[in-house]
């Protein structure tokens, strides 16, 4: 737990383990070079609080070791935050720890807790219905936290400081039994020693570094699965997403466990969140098209097609994210050299308009179209998507029927956050292009067209920033006027467009 030459911040409040940690260290530090400094929290709870702190003053003037005292308004801080006097208290105990070990830049921060500690531990978060790594109680050490006395027993801690006639502060409130702790001390361990086993308190320790070792393992393991199941996680907004065919393949150990820690990720300090809350997005899981399941804390877990979305809103009223960008409208008159809109963290824009000749490939990217520019009326502009909005597709027998976006977005299986997240390009509520999907029929380039404009969507991605439909280029070459493919050049020798027709060689029939 410690080297040679580490600065330690010794948490003391002047009981028996406290005092014990201090001597057990300042041992320690004659036979290997340690920079100790003491921390007293003052709880402001009892009249007598002041004489402990002095007491501890008085330890580390005669040990010529560093003082400092922290008082916290516990029962004020419990009140506002809504937690109990003990949940409370440890948290601004390990506020002031912290402060000061940062202040004296220490890489070490030692408390006293005990092997009674860590069997309590163990039985209160049994009785309270937790999982292994509650039961695995409290850890020797963590981050830079370390507890040098939790493999003794109290029984150890008092006769040390009675063989060396050193005297400790006894706090009365740990006396009675007003809290849920005290009572498991005073009554469930000293009648589990007397009339199950005399070494129960030992037992249930080495229970303790098993399930440790099992809780470490598996962790290791969910950490995997999550390299699996996970393709999205993001924080800001919170929200994960997790892809539900590996997800089945998991063991349903693993499938709680990843779902735990991911909603741990999305609840504030990891409260409230259940196994009824996990079997609920478990069950996701199983349902087949659009299913969620609400959630404490605004979480929202939702079954979209493949996968389940994970997210946390700041309300249940909030509104959907928009695009960070204005609304930019694309110029209709022929450019000398193409002109690019910055649109935030969706990249850039460049737009070119030129005169048809006949000879130009229409490009087969996914990220570059081309648009008639005599059909449009008014300039198109690049924004988010709205009610009304429509695109225009081939009917599958020569003509061109008008289709809802929201319809097209459904039917396409786009994600619902995707949704409101997607760059599109329309003139007035036809959309001419949904980036990334497929571009209107009504504005497709023609032999007919004589001027056309080129869009391109470039982000920072392979290929120079522009990404390519299946990570390739299916360049084809515009035969013919007619209604043919679900996107102009994009047909592949394998694939058969809404034409009917299947490509040849790379070349849209």
């Amino acid at each position: 737990m410690i080297s040679s030459g580490d600065r330690i911040v010794l948490g003391v409040s002047g009981g028996a383990d406290s005092v014990c940690l201090l001597f057990v260290l300042l041992e320690y530090a004659k036979r290997m070079p340690l920079q100790l400094a003491v921390v007293h929290v003052n709880h402001m709870l009892r009249t007598d609080a002041g004489e402990d702190a002095e007491f501890v003053a008085q330890l580390c003037r005669r040990a010529d070791i560093p003082f400092f005292l922290q008082e916290a308004d516990v029962a004020a801080f419990a009140a506002q935050e809504k937690l109990s006097l003990e949940e409370a208290g440890r948290e601004l105990r390990y506020r002031a720890f912290c402060k000061t070990a940062d202040a004296l830049q220490a890489n070490r921060i030692a408390v006293a807790h005990s092997a009674n500690d860590r069997a309590e531990t163990m039985l209160f978060h049994l009785f309270r219905g937790s999982g292994m790594k509650g039961l695995c109680g409290i850890p020797p050490s963590r981050e830079r936290i370390i507890r040098p006395l939790l493999c003794l027993q109290r029984s150890e801690i008092e006769a040390y400081l009675k063989d060396r006639g050193l005297s400790y502060r006894t706090d009365h409130t740990n006396l009675e039994d007003g809290y849920t702790r005290n009572r498991i001390r005073h009554h469930v361990i000293p009648w589990a020693e007397q009339e199950v086993s005399a070494g129960a308190v030992e037992h249930m320790c080495r229970t303790a570094d098993i399930l440790s070792e099992a809780e470490e393992y598996l962790s290791i393991q969910t950490e995997a699965a999550m390299e699996r199941c996970v393709e999205m996680r993001e924080a800001d907004p919170v929200r994960a997403a997790v892809r539900v065919e590996p997800f089945r393949q998991l063991h349903t150990a693993l499938q709680k466990r990843l779902l735990l820690a991911l909603l741990r990720e999305l609840a504030p300090g990891g409260k409230d969140i259940s196994a009824v809350h996990v079997e609920n997005v478990r069950g996701l899981f199983e349902k087949n098209g659009h299913s969620r399941t609400d959630l404490p804390f605004h979480i929202r877990a939702v079954r979209e097609y493949d996968r389940v979305l994970l997210e946390r809103r700041e309300s249940p009223g909030a509104p959907e994210p928009v695009l960070p960008y204005r609304e930019i409208a694309l110029p209709l008159g022929e450019t000398q050299d193409p002109l690019r809109f910055d649109l935030g963290i969706f990249g850039q824009i460049e737009v070119s308009v030129f005169f048809a000749d006949g000879e130009q490939k229409i490009p087969g990217m996914q990220y570059t179209k081309w648009f008639d520019c005599d059909k449009m009326k008014e300039s198109p502009v690049l924004r988010c998507r709205r009610a009304g909005d429509f695109l225009s597709i081939a009917d599958g027998a020569g003509g061109i029927i008008h289709k809802s976006l929201k319809k097209y977005m459904i039917t396409e299986k786009i994600p619902r956050e995707v949704r409101s997240r997607t760059v599109v390009m329309a003139e007035g509520s036809h959309v001419l292009w949904l980036a990334g999907y497929r571009i209107s029929e009504y504005y497709k380039v023609t032999e007919n067209t004589k001027r056309i404009m080129q869009v391109k969507l470039i982000k920072d991605c392979a290929d120079s920033g522009t990404e390519e439909k299946d990570g390739r280029a299916y360049k084809g070459t515009f035969v013919g006027g007619g209604s043919g493919c679900q996107d102009q050049g994009d047909c592949r020798p394998d694939q058969q467009g809404l034409c009917g027709k299947a490509g040849a060689s790379g070349v849209c029939p």
